[in-house]
């Protein structure tokens, strides 16, 4: 039997050094930029009622998630749980720096960098009590598309690997069929059997097609057995059904959000600093096909622009397959990860066409002579300025968020100290009574404060005032951070009152009248006075 320490060593001399520094970038960047989600417990709206939750959401199709999160108990741990997201995170750039065959340290630590900056990233934070989970989740995606590179038959453990991705979170399924379509296109563009590129081609296709098979088998399974059914939250219970106008409207919404979301979500850019990187992102992506075409005469080839408008018309569908298999989900942040290949790619596409000119040929020695330089090697300079200046920029903004998340919470701490004060010194008040209200937060007695809405805007979670938009937020605020409970009335029950004559009169928070018992029932208003 080998000692512990002997085994390590082994174990260390086998990782390659590719993938150390992959590791390495991804958890260092990852704690500098994210080290206020740790320390801090900072909940979001979601999360004031998640203090401690066992992650069984079968019924939104999650069926691993209860598996995935297990590994940090289901406590709301951000210390425990942001480090296992982070190691999981990590694990996914090796994968990717295994997948792409980067072999450039400085290459990697770009590709890390922007993997754990991209805003989506700190958005996921937002809700620290699953980002453990969700980060498996993507890990599992990105290695079932390496499994299929690596193996003749390594489709079928990526399909398992899929089905556990999908099972965690069905979003990621558009970072494995991203990832598919460029293996693919680097696969075609290697001189081999056209043959050989097919057979290589449908495997991709035999996994994403087992792994969804296996998924929905797994999630329909497992719903018999509890007895239980898919839920409407975010239209899941029409996965898998063309629900709407159909089909092409499905698609056309896909291709209409990815123009949105891409040129003014305020998320891949969001100031003239980042939207310059972005945009020499785009020519030196654009300027290495240009010179590759060139190089091989591939604009001589009808294929050629035919592979270009399947793939124009593919990326979209690709990154947006969310639409497709629930067409009414509310589509936020955390569902937009996959936005980060496409940097990600950049940088892989040209640092490739870059090490390929290392022995430089007839004609880049003659281009070198005439302008100074070797064309790739201006890109790649181009390419690495760039990514640089969009990983500090979405370092800010991800900080900028986690800066408004923790006021929001000042500011609820305040006002529910305020308000539960109001209610327990209100004539009548007694522990366990009925209270009826609805919850939200009238922006006319208290005015928007919010500064950071440029940059957060769009980041589900992290904007605005206040933490609370439904009487269980107040609830579940009070009963954790503010040690007392209370005995709110069920949205349903709150109908009728909530078009009464003794509620409609009434103040709202912190009028004089906002707090009042009317027939044993606490009434509070907390909503604008005059709503239409």
């Amino acid at each position: 039997m080998v000692a512990p320490a002997q085994a390590l060593e082994k174990l260390n001399k086998k990782l390659k050094t590719e993938w150390k520094t992959a590791f390495l970038a991804t958890f260092v960047i990852g704690l500098l930029i994210h080290l206020p989600m740790l320390l801090l417990d900072i909940p979001n709206h979601d999360g004031l009622d998640s203090v401690y939750f066992d992650q069984n959401m079968i019924t939104s199709g999650r069926w691993f998630l209860t598996v995935a999160c297990g590994f940090s108990t289901y406590f709301t741990l951000p210390w425990v749980i942001g480090l296992l997201g982070l190691l999981f995170l990590s694990g996914t750039s090796v994968v990717l720096t295994e997948l792409f065959e980067l072999k450039d340290k400085l290459t990697i630590v770009l590709v890390s960098g922007l993997l754990v900056s991209f805003p989506a990233l700190s958005s996921t934070f937002a809700y620290v009590f699953t980002l453990d989970g969700y980060m498996l989740a993507m890990f599992l995606a990105v290695l079932s598309v390496l499994l299929v590179k690596k193996y003749r038959y390594g489709w079928i453990a990526g399909a398992v690997c899929l089905a556990c991705s999908m099972g965690t979170y069905q979003a990621y399924l558009s970072f494995a069929v991203i990832l598919c379509i460029y293996m693919i296109v680097l696969l075609w563009m290697e001189k081999t059997a056209w043959k050989d590129k097919v057979k290589a081609s449908l495997r991709y296709l035999y996994m994403g097609a087992a792994g969804l098979a296996l998924y929905l088998i797994i999630l329909h399974s497992l719903l018999w057995i509890q007895g239980k059914e898919l839920a409407s939250y975010q239209g899941i219970n029409d996965m898998g059904t063309i629900a709407g106008n159909g089909l092409f409207a499905s698609i056309k919404n896909c291709y209409a959000d990815f123009v949105s979301f891409t040129g003014a979500g305020k998320i891949l850019y969001n100031n003239v600093f980042s939207g310059l990187a972005v945009i020499i992102f785009a020519i030196c992506l654009i300027a290495v096909i240009v010179l590759i075409c060139v190089r091989n005469k591939w604009w001589k080839r009808p294929g050629f622009y035919v592979a270009l408008v399947l793939l124009g018309l593919s990326l979209p569908i690709a990154t947006n397959l969310i639409l497709i298999i629930s067409p009414f989900v509310t589509y936020h942040l955390l569902m937009r990860y996959q936005w980060v290949l496409y940097l990600i790619i950049a940088v892989d596409f040209v640092s490739k066409y870059a090490q390929e000119r290392a022995v430089p040929c007839k004609e880049c020695i003659a281009c070198m002579k005439k302008t100074g330089g070797c064309v790739a090697g201006w890109l790649e300079w181009a390419m690495t300025v760039a990514a640089v200046m969009l990983i500090f920029n979405y370092a800010l903004t991800d900080n900028i968020a986690y800066s408004n998340l923790e006021k929001k919470y000042e500011k609820t701490y305040a006002y529910c100290v305020r308000l539960l004060d109001r209610i327990e010194q209100t004539e009548g008040y007694y522990q366990g009574i009925p209270i009826a209200m609805i919850g939200v937060v009238g922006d006319e007695q208290y005015p928007v404060t919010d500064i950071t809405g440029t940059f957060t805007g769009n980041m589900i979670g992290m904007g605005g005032d206040s933490l609370l938009y439904t009487g269980a937020n107040y609830q579940a605020f009070m009963k954790h951070y503010l040690g007392a409970t209370l005995n709110f009335l069920e949205p349903e029950v709150m109908n009728d009152i909530y078009y009464s004559e003794e509620y409609m009169e009434m103040d709202s928070f912190p009028g004089k009248n906002s707090v009042r018992v009317v027939d044993g029932i606490m009434y509070v208003k907390t909503e604008n006075k005059n709503r239409n």
